[in-house]
């Protein structure tokens, strides 16, 4: 049990306790033993009046448009861009520090955009917003990589292909997939009239990731080079990427090309690696083992394989990496940020 009487111990709120990641939340601070002294589940209206359980006790669900914050020292937030926009305000001129997993305030200065395994000495003053930002699901699992590469060899130039599951529009986007894939399986000559992907992610990827910009690039493509450069303090750091949607369930991918400013030697950067928090290198065991999204064996690992370092450019490599984007992407960065505040004595 982590609900405790220490006054020490935060009093905290989950927003968006229905979804997805608010569901994996509930799921780790369970796992991970978050003390608390007080928890309360919040959703839209709809939701209002449901039960969840968290360490075996019924809590109910309120609706956030009568939800009180005032007794909340910490807020997550995973109910979407919209909601944060409208409520995070509502929580933080209450007193409650807010952990957002939207793009609200991600580019925001005066918020703290956190990857703990990173850039964790920022959670040591309360942020002048209140809110500190959880990065987009593809861009946590790339920078913890970024971070060691540019330490050891400097990084020139990041080039990125996304491979992008379902669950990353949560439980709607895994459930449309299921049924697309069902009516394909049973009609395949009828076109599946999708609401959350189209055209239909059945047997199918789609090489767009939110809005189209002016640029030609997506949103989704311009969130991974600005929050890479605002993570690693690297504000001409280039990295350039193409986002897919893919017929998975759960779980992202990445292919990475790297170029450094130092020549890179491929033992050496297995090791450095390897030697990175939370992270597996399948190429230790063999360079011709590599993770996928059914075959990792732990959601709470950032898992890389294919690591190529060019024999024509010895300061460029390719890697491959994998993980899981409910956790890694989502839900376990924002509990380890809670675990940070905590530790440091922030809230």
């Amino acid at each position: 049990m982590t609900l405790v009487t220490d006054p020490t111990a935060p009093r905290i709120a989950i927003v968006g306790a229905t979804g997805a990641v608010g569901n994996t939340l509930i799921e780790l601070i369970e796992q991970r033993g978050l003390r608390y002294r007080d928890i309360q589940l919040v959703a839209s209206a709809r939701s209002a009046g449901t039960e969840l359980s968290v360490d075996g006790v019924a809590y109910p669900v309120h609706a956030v448009e009568e939800f009180d914050f005032a007794g909340v020292d910490l807020a997550f937030f995973s109910a979407g861009t919209e909601a944060s926009e409208q409520w995070v305000p509502r929580a933080t001129a209450a007193g409650a520090v807010v952990i957002d997993n939207t793009i609200a305030f991600r580019m925001d200065p005066d918020t703290p955009l956190v990857v703990p395994q990173v850039n964790a000495h920022l959670l040591d003053a309360r942020p002048r917003s209140g809110v500190i930002a959880n990065p987009n699901c593809s861009t946590i699992p790339l920078v913890r990589l970024l971070d060691g590469v540019e330490r050891r060899y400097g990084v020139r130039q990041a080039v990125v292909s996304t491979y992008q599951a379902a669950s990353g529009l949560g439980h709607p986007g895994v459930e449309e997939l299921r049924e697309a894939s069902r009516a394909t399986l049973d009609h395949p000559e009828e076109v599946y009239p999708g609401k959350e992907f189209s055209p239909s992610l059945a047997f199918n990827v789609i090489p767009k990731i939110d809005r189209f910009l002016d640029s030609g690039f997506t949103l989704e493509e311009q969130k991974m080079l600005q929050e890479s450069r605002k993570i690693l303090g690297l504000p001409h750091l280039d990295v350039t990427t193409t986002c897919v949607r893919v017929p998975v369930v759960n779980g992202h991918s990445e292919a990475v090309w790297i170029e450094t400013q130092g020549v890179v030697d491929r033992a050496e950067l297995v090791e450095l690696l390897a030697a990175l928090p939370e992270v597996t290198v399948h190429d230790r065991r063999s360079p011709h083992e590599f993770p996928t999204p059914a075959t990792i064996d732990d959601p709470y690992r950032v898992h890389v394989g294919r690591v190529r370092v060019n024999p024509n450019n010895p300061r460029a490599f390719w890697l491959w990496l994998v993980a899981d984007n409910l956790t890694i992407g989502a839900a376990l960065n924002a509990v380890q940020i809670a675990e940070e505040l905590i530790a440091r004595g922030t809230l």
